[in-house]
């Protein structure tokens, strides 16, 4: 798919429409990354496709100088496999938000997932409906008072990276909108995935649910409230690099690595490219809620056949097996008649 031989700047994936997002958006630091990463992707700008679904991610394919496919709602997943199967030489992109993926949209996501859709979907997760004036959303915690629940949410919300995992994606990966670096990285390696590759984004909204990751980005909280996945490294984290997480089976442990008890050597090294997705799932139940990090990082990543591979090699085979088929042939046999 890549072309090597065009040479992009960021300049060059901007479009021309003035970008309308709320002051302050994170929404501003996830496309500024796109743009910036797109150049090395080695993919012409013609032949990349951007799918959206409504909500405020649903403004992103207006802002890259792509092709694009503003969609109705919760139905960009289902848009973004019509158009990689029809058309397997594009780039295809989804870009959504929790509101419009996880709630009318689940489930076209998760057959996405499990189909192995060579797609790559980009989830703004900000723990809210933002288009739509503050109302909680699949993925807002249970006691979240909105407009919509003024004395609090009774739902337990969605975890987008165990839906993922669980449905068969073969990529899945989690970062923020405030680690430009980390983020570039993760939307590098989704592009190059063969196969489905989720992202979740936190997302700040910062006027209908502001620091609702602070623990998360902020410089003084960061180191020991998040957790950078690495393939084939141990699970370290902490201001000093001081603590870890050991694993007793399926048991995972915050553990001390400063006061002679732990070790370096004593710490679950993570591998993201274990088929066996138990320790995946694992990872995915981690947040400050629970006493445990938040990861962020790829969680698992699997080698194997793609839809839209399989579904064109099928029909190659059949037509080698019984010709190029006719369809007057096709409607005139079997069982018909005529009415005279």
């Amino acid at each position: 798919m890549a072309d090597t031989e065009v040479k992009y700047t960021a300049k060059d994936f901007a479009s021309l429409q003035d970008v309308r997002w709320c002051p302050g958006c994170g929404d501003y630091s996830i496309l500024a990354q796109m743009q910036r990463v797109s150049p090395d992707l080695g993919i012409k700008r013609e032949n990349m496709v951007w799918v959206s679904g409504i909500g405020c991610a649903a403004r992103f394919p207006y802002y890259l100088n792509t092709y694009g496919i503003h969609g109705i709602h919760g139905r960009a997943t289902a848009i973004a496999t019509g158009v990689k199967v029809n058309r397997p030489d594009l780039s295809v992109w989804v870009a959504t938000g929790d509101g419009d993926l996880l709630s009318i949209g689940g489930n076209h996501f998760i057959h996405a997932c499990r189909r192995n859709i060579d797609i790559k979907i980009l989830l703004f997760n900000n723990r809210i409906y933002g288009l739509t004036k503050g109302q909680y959303s699949p993925t807002s915690e249970k006691g979240k008072k909105t407009k919509s629940t003024p004395f609090g949410s009774v739902d337990y919300p969605f975890n987008p990276i165990s839906l993922a995992i669980g449905s068969g994606a073969s990529f899945v990966a989690r970062s923020l909108d405030r680690d430009a670096k980390h983020l570039q990285a993760m939307m590098k390696r989704a592009a190059g995935h063969k196969g489905t590759a989720f992202i979740e984004i936190f997302q700040n909204c910062n006027i209908y649910n502001d620091g609702a990751f602070e623990l998360l980005t902020e410089k003084d909280t960061k180191p020991d409230h998040v957790l950078i996945l690495e393939h084939g490294k141990p699970m370290i984290f902490g201001k000093n690099n001081d603590k870890g997480i050991s694993l007793d089976g399926l048991t995972p442990t915050v553990v001390d690595i400063s006061n002679g008890h732990y070790s370096v050597n004593d710490l679950w090294v993570h591998d993201e490219f274990d088929e066996n997705s138990f320790r995946a799932h694992i990872l995915s139940q981690f947040d400050e809620m629970n006493g445990f990090p938040t990861p962020i990082g790829v969680f698992t990543q699997v080698l194997k056949s793609t839809y839209d591979e399989d579904f064109h090699e099928q029909i190659n085979n059949v037509k080698k097996a019984r010709g190029e088929g006719d369809l007057r042939k096709l409607l005139f046999s079997g069982n018909i008649w005529e009415v005279n």
